[in-house]
């Protein structure tokens, strides 16, 4: 494991399996009257569909500005980064989305093995680092998010709060934790697996990890099927702690004024890379290309940092905020391909042999 602490904007984070960002419960949004564009491409097709995680804020914004600029119509589908790539494997021979915008890179290298993601090489591809994209360009990286201990500072003090995963598992925080219905979310996958992960990296057996989980489960209150479940739950006290990611903690605080603060675990944690990709086989693959484009360069950075609080992984993006410059964190030592090859089956056993069922929230 590697102990040594980085500033987020030096930290070369490798490609990683997990949002800030937040993972979203299903959601829809069409809309068929672009109207106002200021620049028009002849070229392009008239209409765009978004695959994305990001939730109603981030979309709506950047459905607006891309629409005035081009006049194409947007349309977009909010949903877990897991969701969405079951939904792209059930749709490859007659895809329906043309691009997908979030999800934890193993999320993406699953897709890319599959066949259902199309190689594309953005402008602005050398102001990325080599941990920030596909060797073959099948995915680029938008976002780093790092995963951390999240906490109600209303019902809990700094103090009292576990600094670092296993003391999860003390009985004292029995009902007390909340968790996001992990197998919809490609976050909490990725902190799920990053538990077995830390000793199978030395055994090759999941067995301790899988034994770690159990006792989470047995302090865990619920698993909420969405993001928004959670949050509400834990701002009122229902549950005074959950694991999730940082950015997302940080917003919720800000802008909405929830009682959350985070905790960053001593041993290190794990620290996802969002991506975007274009679909094979897109029905309106030039409209798709300028997206991509729009929404990953230096102005989009910014307000994605400024406003919603997401780290860039563009090299060029300047001015960021404080608390992305001034925040060190110790990046937990990770082979993403074991992710990638592992998370399917580690997840699986966790949901048939370990979650108590009863603790399972639908919507």
């Amino acid at each position: 494991m590697n102990n040594k602490k980085k500033s987020f904007v030096s930290v070369l984070t490798l490609s990683a399996a997990l949002l800030i960002s937040g993972c979203s419960s299903t959601d829809t949004k069409t809309n068929s009257n672009a109207g106002g564009a200021k620049e028009e491409k002849s070229e392009l097709e008239d209409k765009i569909v978004v695959y994305s995680p990001h939730g109603k804020d981030i979309l709506s914004k950047f459905e607006t500005q891309f629409e005035e600029k081009y006049s194409i119509d947007v349309e977009w589908l909010d949903m877990g980064s897991q969701e969405i790539l079951d939904r792209v494997r059930s749709e490859k021979n007659n895809p329906q989305a043309d691009v997908w915008w979030g999800a934890p890179s193993t999320n993406f290298n699953q897709a890319k093995d599959d066949g259902l993601l199309a190689a594309y090489q953005p402008t602005y591809s050398d102001s990325l680092d080599e941990g920030f994209h596909d060797s073959e360009w099948y995915w680029t990286g938008t976002s780093q998010t790092p995963e951390v201990i999240m906490y109600n500072s209303k019902e809990l003090s700094k103090d009292e709060v576990p600094k670092d995963w296993d003391e999860l598992l003390d009985p004292k925080w029995k009902d007390e934790i909340i968790i996001r219905y992990p197998l919809a979310s490609g976050t909490m996958r990725t902190i799920f697996s990053s538990m077995i992960y830390r000793t199978y990296k030395d055994t090759n057996d999941p067995q301790e990890g899988y034994e770690w989980l159990t006792k989470l489960d047995q302090n865990t209150k619920e698993y909420s099927a969405n993001p928004e479940m959670m949050y509400n739950k834990v701002a009122k006290g229902e549950g005074s702690l959950s694991v999730w990611a940082m950015p997302d903690v940080v917003m919720l605080k800000e802008n909405k004024n929830y009682p959350f603060e985070f905790v960053i675990p001593e041993s290190g944690t794990p620290v996802l890379t969002e991506g975007i990709a274009i679909v094979e086989g897109a029905k309106h693959p030039k409209a798709a290309e300028a997206f991509y484009e729009f929404v990953n360069s230096p102005e989009a950075a910014k307000i994605l940092a400024e406003e919603f609080y997401r780290i860039p992984t563009r090299s060029d993006v300047t001015d960021l905020p404080e608390w992305i410059t001034d925040t060190d964190i110790k990046t937990m030592d990770i082979d993403w391909d074991v992710f990638q090859e592992k998370g399917d089956e580690w997840m699986k056993y966790w949901d048939e042999n370990i979650k108590s069922g009863d603790k399972e929230i639908k919507e």
